[in-house]
């Protein structure tokens, strides 16, 4: 197995050199490579070539993983290279079957132009399935053809594709990447010039000659890309219709005009690109979070291997300062975490062996061998990232008006055009001519771009900000959700607490020792998961105190458990549990388990059927801050509430330590169903706040399901419609402010481009509007949109 290289290519002109442009990386699986030092070789080679940024043959996979410049190598030459040098390039599947691939999309500036995409792609030869995620700029295609051939018929329609994991690890210069940049610049310069020869009376070719070259240059693209959708028997998107209209404009001899709207055309599309890009950053910025590269400890020696090729099992390690490639438990060194990516968390986690570790966060100070226990594939970011990708491809409510809008006015407004342009001058003998221009006009204003992409860009905005804080949000509807909730319940243990109770006081009753009690309840609880188990053990442990393991463990929901010790049941649970099913008289312990409740203790008894052994209280602390959130969400004219399966004495403790007024205590998993629908009647949209497990009913029977699982934990991932990663309730205001925003934007982006539509199609038949003033009102309106729903990536917790 080869080195890997790891050095960036040769640039005199350093990182922002203009001739860096775009890397394609790419695995071929060779054929014939019998011996190490033959692929040592080979590797040598293929690093030589021109192009090649950096190379690596593995010789035990037999795999060449190499990265180089598409503009200075092509993938054939370098197949051809190899196969001179006497080895072969397995030729990838295509047996017919069936495959799915991601593609990454550039250039997506519009939803209506991305659904356009999304049913030319269906049209491709050997595609059965295509689904475009315009919030996420990709494009989700089950087929059984070439991939690359899809690709470049994507990129004939005017967008970038890129496969997914082919990643541009070196950036191309901005020239490069905004090629239609530079066309929008040379047109704008022709349409100045232009203008000028008018304001000084030179000859009318010389403007002619400018304005000409100024539709070309900012025609090109458009009319390439609209040019292959005809051909391909697509429908007729925006840049067929812009292409009619300025062809149209020049055919009456309108030529500033048609230099002017394809200039505005042009320029709007790339302010659009650039603006949408930036949205949909806030989460492949992410991805760039985690490293490439792990240097990975195997059999003693230290290799530096691309993350896809690391296993589980497998020994990383992180020097200081490094990002975390893979997700894995500490097996040596202690260090404290950034793990913000994740948790959104600002402030470093200490860590020590055992603990769990994530890619994407920030090792600190010490140096750690970390055993790998996820594929990177499905490290707690990557599965972040993909789910905020799959929430964003969700359409909230709001989205299905603009739809149906949609769906109904493009068609409207060219029939409309068409009979503009022909009737008054076929049946009422009118001038050709400024009947034909208003048509023209129209088509200008037919794509409702600004209303399409109204809710589309504020949803992928707010999910992303939300994805960067900490809040995992599962789809637009949610997000909407969130902003019209009056109420919001939070589970007590391990949401406004820390959910790691301690044991405060052991209290045998005559005839017993703490010992005993302790000893008893420790053997019970042995079997136990739950956090008071833990706490009994832990106590038990610290105490010195020897306890067997108890036979037959059984879990009581909601009021304890049992299990056999020394051929005896014990119980430990609560005076439910004591008093209704065990019928003990609990006069002799109801005023000393009052007093514990009455400190915010919870009190559990220790006993069998015949006899009550002792009471042992736990006390969980309070999260630091639980009080401020509870504030915000006051400050937001919200009502909390706080459920819980404790005792009222403690749950009213814990109340009044973070300030909620009402609370619902000793229930059951039932009974917080019973207390949501209750809430339900009176706050009508109510959420519902617990750790994802034992709160599961109550999440789902609540308006909104907001889990507290933990870093990273599955449960809070898959269970909840909003999982908050860092345990921090002061989420939850974060969440319904951003939500209330977001309807806020989402409201003043569909009113304001149904106006701005309206407007411009009622004030095309007074002759008011022209042209340019169109073009304005279609790409103006549409960037107004986009800027507006970019605003909610500046809302912070």
């Amino acid at each position: 197995m080869s080195d890997i290289k790891t050095q960036k290519s040769a640039c005199p002109g350093g990182e922002n050199c203009s001739c860096r442009e775009a890397v394609v990386s790419d695995t071929l699986i060779l054929t014939g490579l019998d011996c190490a030092d033959c692929a040592a070789k080979l590797d040598k080679s293929i690093a030589a070539l021109d192009g090649v940024v950096r190379s690596a043959v593995n010789f035990t996979t037999a795999k060449l993983r190499v990265d180089y410049r598409p503009g200075k190598l092509h993938r054939g030459d370098l197949v051809r290279h190899i196969e001179k040098l006497g080895y072969g390039v397995a030729k990838p599947k295509s047996d017919g079957s069936e495959r799915e691939d991601l593609l990454r999309l550039t250039g997506l500036d519009c939803a209506d132009c991305a659904a356009k995409l999304q049913k030319a792609v269906e049209k491709m030869p050997g595609v059965q399935e295509a689904a475009v995620n315009f919030g996420a700029g990709t494009l989700k295609i089950k087929h059984t053809g070439d991939i690359d051939g899809i690709i470049n018929s994507i990129r004939q329609m005017g967008y970038g594709a890129v496969a997914d994991g082919l990643q541009h690890s070196v950036p191309a210069a901005f020239w490069i990447q905004n090629r239609r940049v530079l066309t929008t610049l040379i047109s704008g310069l022709f349409v100045m010039a232009g203008f000028l020869t008018l304001w000084l009376d030179a000859p009318q070719n010389y403007s002619i000659v400018l304005f000409s070259l100024a539709i070309v240059a900012g025609g090109y693209y458009p009319a390439r890309a609209g040019l292959y959708s005809l051909s391909r028997g697509f429908s007729m998107d925006m840049n067929v219709l812009m292409i009619i209209a300025v062809l149209g404009a020049v055919g009456i001899g309108q030529w500033e005009e048609a230099a002017t709207v394809i200039f505005l055309f042009s320029l709007g599309n790339a302010l659009e690109t650039y603006s949408m890009e930036k949205t949909r950053n806030s989460i492949r910025g992410l991805m760039q979070l985690a490293p490439e590269t792990a240097l990975v400890k195997r059999e003693g020696k230290e290799t530096v291997l691309p993350v896809s090729e690391v296993e589980v099992g497998d020994l990383v390690i992180v020097r200081p300062g490094e990002r975390l490639p893979v997700d894995g438990k500490i097996i040596c060194g202690q260090t404290a975490i950034n793990q913000a990516p994740i948790t959104g968390e600002s402030m470093p986690v200490d860590k020590s062996p055992g603990d769990e570790v994530f890619a994407g966060t920030i090792n600190g100070n010490g140096s750690i061998e970390v055993q790998v226990t996820k594929l990177v594939r499905d490290t707690t970011l990557a599965r972040i990232i993909n789910m905020v990708e799959e929430a964003q491809e969700q359409k909230a409510p709001s989205q299905r008006f603009v739809d149906i809008f949609a769906r109904y006015y493009t068609p409207v407004v060219i029939t409309l055009a068409v009979l503009v342009a022909a009737v008054p001058p076929l049946l009422f003998a009118e001038p050709f001519s400024p009947w034909f221009y208003k048509a023209l006009t129209l088509l200008v204003v037919s794509c409702p771009c600004a209303l399409v992409i109204s809710t589309p860009v504020s949803v992928v905005s707010a999910i992303g900000n939300a994805a960067r804080h900490g809040v995992l949000i599962k789809g637009g509807a949610y997000l909407e959700q969130a902003g019209a909730i009056k109420a919001v319940a939070f589970d007590k243990t391990g949401t406004l607490t820390l959910g790691r109770p301690e044991v405060t006081d052991v209290i045998a009753m005559p005839g017993n020792s703490k010992e005993e009690v302790l000893g008893i309840a420790a053997a019970v609880e042995v079997r136990s998961e739950h956090p008071l188990a833990e706490a009994v053990l832990r106590q038990a442990k610290k105490a010195n105190v020897n306890y067997s393991i108890g036979e037959h463990f059984v879990a009581l929901v909601g009021k304890g458990a049992k299990a056999k010790v020394e051929g005896q049941n014990y119980y430990v649970g609560n005076p439910m549990l004591f008093g209704k099913d065990l019928k003990h008289d609990l006069q002799q312990v109801k005023e000393t388990m009052e007093q514990l409740q009455a400190e915010g203790k919870t009190a559990v008894l220790v006993g069998c059927k015949s006899n009550i052994l002792g009471i042992i209280a736990v006390a969980d602390r309070v999260r630091e801050s639980s009080s401020e959130a509870i504030k915000q969400l006051k400050d937001l004219g919200v009502q909390p509430i706080m459920l819980t399966g404790d005792n009222r004495g403690t749950a009213e403790a814990i109340a009044k330590s973070v300030g909620i007024d009402e609370l619902k205590a000793n229930l059951l998993p039932q009974d917080k169903v019973r207390a949501i629908k209750g809430l339900q009647q009176r706050h009508r949209r109510v959420a519902m706040v617990g750790d994802g497990v034992n709160d599961a009913p109550a999440l789902a029977t609540a308006n909104l399901g907001i889990a507290m699982g933990g870093t990273g934990t599955d449960v809070a991932l898959e269970t909840s419609d909003i999982a908050l990663m860092s345990d921090d309730p002061t989420r939850v205001a974060y969440l319904i402010k951003l939500s209330k925003g977001a309807r806020g934007i989402i409201k003043q982006n569909i009113a304001f481009s149904l106006l701005v539509k309206l407007a411009a199609v009622t004030l095309v038949f007074p002759g008011i509007l022209n042209l340019w003033m169109a073009i304005m009102a279609d790409t103006g309106a549409a960037l107004l949109v986009i800027l507006n729903g970019m605003r909610l990536l500046r809302v912070k917790p």
